[in-house]
């Protein structure tokens, strides 16, 4: 019967390495398993000063993969003296070793095959508590990031000053009144770089256009919101316009309202009054 020790040294650990947005679990083909060293980090927004993962399969804290080619459970063991991360294919005394990652990563160096390929190909936590960095995985997405920069660049350069304005007016609140059109083209610029996605969520939505229209006609006097925000009045004779329905922001309640029939007939009378 073989022995079993217990050594509880800490596999080797890395600084932490910077973390890509977290990839999608696929399954890692056997065939195209490269010598190399490997890095892991865990998935989350923590990153504890030491996290000990699962290394060996028991009763109590079961470790188990399942083999599409035999069709059975399989039980995991991470030995630093054996090749293999199955239990059933380990032979005589096993030297077992705690998985350990340091301030939320991991390195393995290539030596550490039997390792490596229980991280990378057989446990079940993989992408769900940790992940493999991958550095084609992360030039892919800064690639899509810098692309996504770009584009909101050249759409921020090319944008009217008055959907310029309804877009910080999303960002910065009413202070955009006081902005010149030179440090209003400035800022949507910085937006556009520092928030790509956004910027170009907010340069799609028409409803964006129709709020900042709203506000602006509630600041000339046009429309009236009440004190207790629910409900728009014409300025002059406060006829009442709309009833703000309950939990929504008003502007974005009368950006819809402007979509109805009704409103359509309201937003051309304030146009012209505005312009």
């Amino acid at each position: 019967m073989s022995k079993t020790k217990e050594n509880t040294d800490v596999v080797m650990e890395e600084p932490k390495v910077q973390k890509p947005s977290q990839p999608k679990k696929t399954s890692v083909e056997k065939n195209d398993w490269e010598i190399k060293d490997r890095h892991y980090f865990l998935l989350g927004d923590k990153e504890p000063l030491t996290f000990t993962l699962k290394s060996r399969h028991t009763e109590k804290y079961p470790l188990l993969y399942f083999d599409p080619i035999k069709k059975e459970q399989r039980a995991l063991r991470y030995a630093t003296n054996q090749s293999s991360p199955f239990a059933d294919e380990q032979k005589g005394e096993v030297t077992l070793k705690h998985i350990m990652f340091k301030d939320g990563s991991l390195h393995v160096p290539q030596e550490y095959q039997a390792l490596q390929k229980l991280l990378s190909l057989y446990h079940p936590d993989l992408n769900g508590r940790y992940a493999e960095l991958k550095p084609q995985t992360v030039a892919q997405n800064e690639l899509v990031d810098l692309q996504l920069e770009i584009m909101a660049l050249n759409a921020a350069k090319d944008m009217d000053i008055e959907q310029v304005e309804a877009i910080m007016r999303v960002e910065i609140g009413s202070s955009v009144s006081e902005l010149s059109s030179k440090e209003l083209k400035r800022d949507i610029l910085l937006f556009a770089k520092k928030n790509p996605k956004l910027f170009i969520e907010l340069a799609k939505d028409d409803n964006v256009m129709l709020r900042n229209f709203g506000i602006k006609a509630a600041e000339v006097g046009i429309i009236q919101l009440s004190q207790d925000q629910r409900s728009f009045t014409f300025g002059s004779n406060k006829r009442k316009l709309m009833t703000v329905p309950f939990d929504e922001n008003p502007y974005s309640a009368l950006a819809a309202w402007f979509k109805t029939d009704e409103g359509v007939e309201v937003y051309k009378t304030i146009e012209k009054k505005i312009s």
